[in-house]
């Protein structure tokens, strides 16, 4: 079976952002990181080229590509959380030291990646066969930035 790995590419700060997003996550480590060899037209022989680590079990590979190489908001990475909790922490650490909130549960890093932190029982609200609750928690939810379990409850009741 062939697997689907999440791939990010910074400038040189692959290993930093591993290691920020392992001791956020439960059930995440780094599992590799691999060295450039000594090859013209390459970062210097010996500084970090890749980064294999888990988030919650699931696989990424961070790689030191080189100032060229920026994210933008057109891929995020989804954190759907059991708790209010949950979302508050998540949010908290990723937008500490540099990271930035954007709206609608979504916050970017210190590194740019972008994340989207909700409540899973925001996908339950969007789901629900009930067309005028759909649209209140929509509505609650675009008027959020962190996204509050509290107060989209309210606008879904």
């Amino acid at each position: 079976m062939p697997e689907i790995t999440t791939f990010l590419t910074y400038n040189d700060q692959a290993e930093n952002a591993a290691k920020l997003y392992t001791s956020i996550f439960p059930n995440s480590r780094i599992t590799r990181v691999s060295h450039y060899p000594e090859l013209e037209g390459l970062p210097p022989a010996g500084s970090v080229m890749t980064v294999e680590f888990e988030l919650m079990g699931r696989p990424f590979v961070a790689l030191n590509g080189g100032p060229q190489f920026e994210f933008s908001q057109g891929i995020s990475i989804s954190v759907q959380c059991d708790t209010q909790q949950q979302v508050d922490e998540y949010w908290e650490k990723l937008t500490a030291d540099g990271g930035q909130e954007v709206a609608c549960g979504w916050c970017t890093d210190t590194f740019g990646v972008s994340w989207q932190i909700n409540p899973s029982l925001l996908m339950d609200m969007l789901r629900d066969p009930d067309s005028e609750k759909v649209k209140k928690a929509m509505a609650a939810m675009m008027s959020m930035v962190k996204i509050d379990s509290a107060m989209l409850k309210k606008a879904w009741e």
